[in-house]
């Protein structure tokens, strides 16, 4: 069972400002993260478009290992779980990979088979 801690109880007031204090900061951080993450999505875009003009896969499995490794890296030097800084890059390259299918399909049926 859970608890709201959202009620006005006993909290010590400098305890409600401080806490409303951090959530002030987390919805700044959650913001910017969704705008990070649209410029890096308009991006992406761009590549599928690249991408689909050239008939190149859409899929780039040594360029993903590397930013995989790559993110790895940064997340321990940040402080943050290595597997969940990879899990969240799988995640947004999966998504990343279906757009780029999808703009393929609308520019003449599909990039050129990925390579082995």
């Amino acid at each position: 069972m859970t608890t709201s801690n959202t009620g006005t109880g006993a909290v010590e007031p400098a305890a409600r400002e401080e806490l409303a204090r951090l959530r002030d900061s987390i919805d700044n951080i959650d913001a910017a993260v969704v705008h990070m993450l649209a410029e890096r999505f308009k991006c992406t875009q761009q590549v599928g478009h690249l991408k689909a003009r050239h008939r190149l896969p859409p899929a780039d499995p040594d360029r993903e290992a590397r930013q995989i490794a790559r993110l790895r890296a940064l997340a321990e030097s940040a402080k943050l779980d290595p597997a969940f800084a990879e899990k969240f890059l799988n995640f947004i390259v999966a998504e990343v990979i279906h757009h780029h299918e999808r703009i393929a399909e609308s520019n003449g049926g599909g990039a050129a088979p990925a390579a082995d």
